[in-house]
């Protein structure tokens, strides 16, 4: 039996921050959008939104950057209709490797863990 080789950076974690925004939608809209979003995508870890923006935080799986990039600027887009979200156009996208989240988290303190699907409104939309 031959074992197949595989590329050692495929399936390297990239975290991903995806911010979003458009014209103001009611803010229990967005949360129920996101949450659909969070049904179908599971990998949604955790997110901020607002009336005319979101911050969409997540794992993607890819090679490189470029591709967890990529895969990130479709996201809201592929999920516009089935997810019901707002029709908003991507503003931003880091993608930073899994070390370098992992840094900046013990840097700041911060919780490693985030229950995933877990929304909180930006300060200025409560």
């Amino acid at each position: 039996m031959e074992l197949a080789v595989t590329d050692p950076a495929a399936g390297r974690l990239w975290h991903v921050i995806l911010t979003v925004g458009g014209d103001p939608v009611d803010l229990s809209l967005v949360r129920s959008a996101l949450d659909r979003l969070s049904a179908e995508r599971p990998f949604c870890l955790s997110g901020r939104y607002g009336p005319d923006r979101a911050e969409v935080h997540y794992w993607e799986e890819a090679g490189d950057c470029a591709d967890a990039a990529a895969l990130a600027l479709r996201l809201w887009t592929d999920h516009r209709r089935s997810a019901d979200l707002p029709p908003w156009r991507v503003l931003g996208v880091e993608v930073v490797e899994r070390a370098v989240y992992l840094h900046r988290r013990r840097e700041h303190r911060m919780p490693l863990l985030i229950p995933a699907g877990t929304w909180r409104p930006f300060p200025s939309a409560r």
